[in-house]
């Protein structure tokens, strides 16, 4: 399997060095990839009909993943920079699929995009998208992405987007990998139809069984599991033995990828105790630990 390494972006705070630091520990350690989560805007959840159930608050900063990569590409040479999920649905189709192509070129290939549909329906009102079409505005938008990266003229007229014989130039180098992520069986189904990956976010038995799910889709879907990868998130709060048992369970069941988390926002959500990582160096400490732990399983 792969070992990557969760980005704590609520916690690693906005000294630009200190986020840089994190990076290069990380590829210099032999991390394969590094994840990042995503959200435009924080939302107060007092008050709200209908109810914000997610993690994330108006008090949880979150550093803008292309942007935060575009500077990553640049102080990095191989390890892997993957979202996690990119709130795809919100965004201008067009405009993730030139962002995603210029991070692609300027990385030299190493961009994996993983995406999902997203919980914070204020996200979504704030930035002009309808909340309840965002499951098929996302099956669109990965089409469309796909037919755009090609770098050929592309002439789409869909429910949803209209491309009237235009393309993206300079197209990215190769293929722009796209996984899907989220909690909910629809989420695996349309994984399995049309998604080259899938990111469970957490480690533990409700996870497993999405994906036993995942695998029965697969099939379901005419595609061969050696050909799709399976990604699973651990807290770094399992501690070395909680991170074997872990390893060994998702290689079982098939998992190419495996990265540790050590943010806490959201971990009781997962069943998880918390790291209780007050400093940055703390989290970029925890990189050694971990995959000196795990780099033989």
């Amino acid at each position: 399997m792969q070992i990557g390494a969760v980005f704590p972006t609520c916690d690693i705070g906005d000294d630009p060095a200190v986020i840089r630091d994190f990076a290069q520990a990380a590829e210099e350690l032999g991390y394969d990839y590094l994840l990042i989560y995503d959200h435009v805007l924080g939302a107060e959840h007092a008050e709200r009909e209908p109810p914000l159930t997610g993690p994330y608050t108006e008090r949880d900063p979150f550093h803008e993943p292309f942007v935060l990569f575009g500077y990553l590409a640049a102080l990095t040479s191989h390890i892997e920079l993957a979202t996690g999920v990119l709130v795809l649905p919100q965004r201008q189709t067009a405009l993730v699929a030139k962002q995603a192509a210029e991070l692609a070129l300027l990385s030299e290939g190493r961009l994996r995009l993983g995406v999902g549909s997203g919980w914070n329906w204020v996200e979504y009102q704030a930035l002009g998208v309808d909340f309840a079409l965002r499951g098929k505005l996302l099956e669109e938008q990965v089409e469309l992405m796909r037919a755009l990266w090609s770098g050929q003229v592309v002439d789409h007229r869909g429910a949803h987007h209209r491309v009237a014989r235009a393309n993206i130039l300079p197209a990215p180098p190769g293929p722009i990998p796209v996984w899907f992520g989220g909690f909910t069986p629809p989420a695996v189904r349309r994984a399995a139809r049309i998604g080259d990956g899938f990111i469970f976010g957490a480690s533990g038995e409700p996870m497993q069984r999405q994906c036993q799910l995942l695998h029965a889709e697969l099939e379901k879907n005419g595609r061969a599991p050696e050909q799709f990868g399976i990604e699973s998130i651990v807290h770094y709060s399992a501690g070395p033995d909680g991170w074997h048992s872990a390893a060994e369970r998702w290689q079982s069941l098939g998992a190419t990828h495996f990265a540790m988390r050590t943010m806490d926002t959201g971990a009781h959500l997962a069943g998880e105790e918390p790291a209780g990582f007050t400093r940055p160096q703390e989290h970029i400490d925890a990189l050694e630990l971990f995959i000196e732990a795990v780099r033989d399983d």
